[in-house]
């Protein structure tokens, strides 16, 4: 009835239930952090032109191109009293493993009441620079609006999120404190698709 493999049994039961313990309580350790950084975020040049979607069947949609200027640091952000006591400031502690930021644009249109484009991001690592300093940086990703919702559109909200990926835990997603709306001309920028 003891066997040696029923005892090796026994001890890894008890070894694994042991260590879902203690990453409960890692998790525990850092539930309660806030994980907000202030962004300040400017646009310089903004067009809108009225291009081909080749994927749509050749439609014409808008496209917007957006200059933006991006200013955070990571590292900083205001902790609640008791968690400063035992834990480092800032969203890096010791149970981050990377961060994934993206700027999105959010606006409204008269076919669509929420629309949300992600049009730039950024993986940061534990260990790499958190201070993010951009000037005049281009958008990574096209800005198409599905249909003819970008001109002349004067609500346009840029918002700079992240997705903090622990070591144990849930995967938050937080919103940077900070935004910054723009407005598209109310007039086609030329081209050569028209």
């Amino acid at each position: 009835m003891n066997t040696a493999l029923s005892r090796l049994n026994t001890i890894f039961a008890f070894t694994l239930s042991v260590m879902a313990g203690l990453t409960f309580l890692c998790f525990l350790s850092t539930f309660f952090n806030e994980h907000k950084a202030d962004v300040a975020i400017n646009t310089g040049k903004v067009i809108v032109k009225n291009v081909p979607d080749y994927s749509a069947g050749r439609e014409k949609n808008d496209l917007g191109f957006v200059v933006f200027d991006l200013q955070t640091d990571i590292l900083f952000l205001d902790c609640p009293w008791l968690l400063t006591t035992f834990l480092p400031q800032g969203i890096f502690n010791w149970n981050v493993k990377q961060l994934f930021l993206y700027l999105f644009a959010e606006y409204e249109t008269e076919d669509h009441k929420l629309n949300q484009v992600v049009i730039w991001d950024k993986i940061i690592k534990r260990g790499e620079n958190s201070v993010l300093d951009y000037k005049k940086a281009n958008t990574k990703y096209y800005f198409w609006d599905f249909g003819n919702g970008l001109r002349s559109n004067k609500n346009v909200t840029l918002s700079l999120s992240w997705n903090v990926i622990p070591n144990a835990g849930t995967l938050p997603k937080i919103q940077g404190v900070g935004q910054h709306k723009i407005e598209f001309p109310s007039e086609y920028s030329p081209n050569r698709f028209q």
